[in-house]
């Protein structure tokens, strides 16, 4: 039997190849672990593509499973840090990276998850997470702008890896400013249509 501690790297080789056997359900479990604070840098993105090329059938029902085990997971870290509140967070900010992130959240608000949501380029969100669930953020806020990020995102890798295969990321790497800017501005739109909604509840009367 192979020992993780002794090849923690043939482990996970390991592991991955038998995620991708297991197709979209794969995916699923994988996501959950990856968006409720497991490191797996990258390692959805990998699976999604790795899946959809071997079985183009099960491109879209990956991405869907995807999608459903990173909300599941984000939830998961969401409500920890809403029970927590102000104490649980301060433990998840107490480096140098958490310090900025937290202040970044501060500052740009849902900006901070819908960004590392939606780039295909591995960015940090497990403390924008815990700053949105800490500072009670609305729950309906918080999944609006994590569902169109990853919908975005998880389909849109479901579609190249269906055209691309294998070479999913070379094109992604290729075209990356064109994907930054489709994706800067996607965000743009997405927060301005959301403090409009939110104007528009305070104007009726609702709570925030």
């Amino acid at each position: 039997m192979l020992n993780p501690f002794v090849h923690p790297v043939a482990a996970w080789q390991a592991f991955f190849h038998a995620l991708v056997a297991y197709g979209p359900s794969g995916l699923f479990v994988l996501a959950i672990l990856d968006s409720a604070g497991v490191p797996i840098v990258g390692g959805v993105d990998v699976l999604l593509v790795a899946v959809a090329s071997s079985t183009p059938a099960n491109a879209y029902p990956a991405a869907l499973c995807a999608l459903l085990g990173s909300i599941g997971g984000s939830l998961i870290l969401f409500f920890l840090a809403r029970k927590g509140g102000e104490v649980f967070l301060a433990k998840q900010i107490s480096s140098g990276l958490g310090k900025r992130l937290h202040s970044w959240f501060q500052r740009y608000g849902l900006v901070t998850v819908f960004v590392p949501a939606l780039s295909p380029v591995p960015l940090p969100m497990k403390i924008p997470v815990f700053c949105a669930g800490a500072l009670q953020i609305r729950t309906e806020y918080f999944l609006l702008v994590l569902l169109i990020a990853r919908v975005i995102r998880y389909f849109g890798l479901a579609f190249l890896a269906r055209e691309y295969g294998q070479q999913t990321f070379t094109y992604l790497s290729r075209h990356g400013w064109q994907v930054g800017l489709a994706a800067l501005g996607v965000a743009i739109l997405t927060m301005l249509a959301l403090r409009l909604f939110q104007r528009r509840e305070v104007a009726l009367g609702y709570p925030q």
